[in-house]
């Protein structure tokens, strides 16, 4: 299958789309304008409390002629470029698909080294995120402002996130596991073959930002040319570092364990230049970076759980210096070893992160529809994906029963390369969805070979259904559809048999905002699908129960900005506890109580609504291996930039082969 790298197939195509999309431009443009300026967030209300009440009634006053002249005289350009527009639309492609030419300017690209399928196994890591790119003024109706400075912050903290190097603590405390009592006394590294697990204790498995001089790029590549003839790592992340922490002496951290510590980090945690871009402040208000705000990894303030804080030097570092000097931002993931009885069929860990995790290696975006939000986001996450399929949709009458007026939304971004690429739009949507042409998007990447050359391919599938309230048979009809556009689509670019299997699919998953939840009674059609019996989900025991560790993904709107939960860290504080989640989420619908979520104390069904999903298969997949859930993540990371949390999960592919 051809990737399309333009959206047209020739170039003159092209260019009179530019020019029909330029003169409707001013017209869209100043539509947008006007609209907003009607629709203030709660963080302009906010700044304008300390105003006289009829200075922005003066403003408005004023500005509003002024749009509405410039909107009228630009109507006709407008009517002449969408008479070129539509029927252009005919010609279009579904998709752009961008690989990165230059891979130095990829962060996360270099890290990869291609997986022979000779250790024990591999993992892979998937994140999910709604980020709420619409047209300013429509963004504004989920209290968001600013799209085209929050789609390059955006892009900013996910691949920051994403590129750090990742730090595993082992925890030998069968006693005591908390995270404030852990004692430092012993934080050595173990030695070279050492990858034991305590089984007495918890495991912590740390993802941080390492800031010092000494550790760039060019020790990465050492690394892993040290490694190349020591086997398959075990879970293929070439900047990991490992520390083992015993919990026995008060916390004190002696000359020497500090110096080995600082070795350990020197030689194993890669930290890549930043891009100047990163030094860029955002001139978004409700953006600035705040301290403690582990969503920017340029503060040089460490999250409220970094375990590890040491600076790397070539002098002796006594406890002050290791407690002022903070060079280390950490994310603490926790997994007892000892569990709950509630927990007891529990197999990987899960988490309330305040970042990305690190070596992110598929990312599946909902509602990019900006193309020019979309094109910042994109500049950004190159900086680290080396592939990003973009501006996924159709426009006009174009393969639907509707117009469009915006694409799908959709946007998925890789550190493999894309294979084979597939959209679908679904042709039932209602109401204002219906504009938009929201569907599937289906990509198969290859990320290893054999020995014998045989590929080891995964796919990805990401879709957004439709959002309206009560439009239960809308949704159903929907993933019906996608269950059957799943299956053709394997069918279809499938290359192997299973006598003379040429391929070995290492793992299946669809990911995106499904826009229903698991607990509420009005979407128990949804809950009830089909789809559940093939698709596992991690976070749910079964129709209408989710695990108890499992959180709503859906913000209320109202509480973005509120000085709790305006930075990863602060958001991540309030979702760990039961009364902050009542205040902040959005919970599940009931004739009992109000829609106002805010200060609510009454006892409610679950833990908010989680509408946006990470399902994945053991259907289909190489009968050989198995796949596992590692890691299951609830990311702050976005906080006051989009009204969803992000969802990431890392599956363990086991070959059943001892490492060599």
């Amino acid at each position: 299958m051809v990737l399309y790298t333009s959206p047209f197939p020739n170039s003159f195509l092209s260019v009179l789309h530019s020019f029909s999309w330029g003169l409707i431009f001013p017209c869209y443009w100043l539509a947008d304008r006007l609209v907003g300026s009607f629709v203030p967030t709660t963080y302009e209300k906010r700044q304008r409390a300390d105003d006289p009440c009829y200075f922005h009634a003066l403003c408005i006053i004023i500005t509003t002629p002024i749009y509405l002249a410039l909107l009228v005289a630009s109507l006709p350009f407008a009517l002449i470029g969408f008479l070129l527009w539509s029927p252009l639309q005919s010609a279009r492609r579904p998709y752009i698909y961008s690989r990165l030419k230059d891979k130095n300017h990829a962060n996360g690209a270099t890290l990869l080294t291609e997986w022979k399928a000779a250790g024990s196994g591999k993992s892979f890591c998937f994140g999910s995120a709604n980020v709420c790119l619409l047209p300013d003024s429509l963004a504004r109706f989920n209290n968001v402002f600013n799209t085209q400075a929050r789609a390059k912050e955006i892009g900013r903290r996910i691949r920051n996130g994403a590129s750090r190097p990742q730090i595993k603590i082992y925890i030998d405390s069968p006693t005591n596991t908390s995270i404030s009592a852990a004692s430092f006394s012993s934080l050595v590294s173990p030695q070279a073959g050492d990858n034991r697990t305590v089984n007495a204790g918890i495991k912590r498995t740390t993802s941080m930002e390492y800031k010092g001089d000494n550790c760039g790029s060019n020790n990465g590549e050492e690394n892993r040319e040290d490694k190349g003839g020591s086997g398959e790592p075990h879970e293929a992340e070439e900047n990991t570092c490992i520390v083992r922490i015993n919990g026995e002496e008060n916390g004190h951290l002696s000359d020497t364990e500090t110096d080995t510590v600082n070795g350990q980090a020197r030689a194993s945690c890669p930290a890549e230049p930043s891009p100047e871009g990163d030094a860029e402040i955002s001139k978004t208000p409700n953006h600035k970076q705040k301290e403690g705000d582990s969503g920017s990894l340029d503060s040089c303030s460490a999250s409220r759980e970094s375990l590890v804080k040491v600076r790397v030097g070539d002098g002796t570092v006594d406890q002050s210096t290791v407690n002022n000097k903070l060079l280390y931002k950490a994310s603490i993931m926790k997994k007892t070893s000892v569990r709950k009885k509630k927990h007891t069929d529990e197999t990987f860990d899960h988490e309330i992160s305040a970042f990305f995790p690190a070596n992110l290696d598929f990312l599946c975006l909902q509602e990019v529809f900006d193309k020019r939000a979309a094109e910042k986001l994109k500049e950004q996450l190159h900086h680290y994906f080396e592939y990003i399929v973009y501006d996924v949709g159709v426009y006009s009458c174009n393969g639907c029963c509707s117009f469009k007026f915006v694409n799908s939304g959709l946007l998925f971004a890789s550190r493999y390369p894309v294979m084979d690429a597939a959209y679908h739009c679904y042709p039932n949507g209602r109401g204002m969805d219906s504009l938009a042409s929201k569907g599937a998007l289906f990509l198969k990447v290859q990320v290893g070979s054999t020995p014998q050359d045989q590929r080891i391919v995964g796919y990805i599938s990401c879709t957004h259904l439709q959002a309206i309230a009560g439009d239960t048979t809308v949704r159903c009809e929907q993933l019906d559809m996608l269950q059957d556009w799943l299956s053709e689509f394997r069918k279809s670019t499938s290359s192997s048999s299973t006598a003379n299997p040429e391929e070995l699919v290492a793992f299946d998953v669809l990911c995106g905002d499904l826009n229903f939840d698991n607990c509420s009674s009005e979407d128990k059609l949804e809950q009830q699908h089909s789809l559940f019996t093939h698709y596992k989900d991690p976070c749910r025991v079964g129709p209408g129960e989710d695990k108890p560790w499992a959180i709503g993904t859906l913000l209320d709107p109202e509480g973005l900005y509120d000085e709790e939960v305006c930075t990863p860290d602060n958001l991540q504080k309030v979702l760990e506890s039961e009364e902050g989640r009542k205040g902040y989420l959005v919970y599940p619908t009931s004739k009992n109580h109000s829609s106002s979520q805010k200060g609510r104390k009454a006892s409610l069904k679950g833990n908010g609504r989680r509408i946006d999903y990470m399902l994945y298969t053991e259907e289909g997949l190489y009968l050989e291996w198995k796949v596992e859930v590692e890691e299951f993540s609830f990311i702050t990371q976005l906080a006051g930039l989009t009204d969803h949390l992000p969802v990431a999960m890392r599956l363990m592919v086991s070959t059943g082969e001892d490492d060599p």
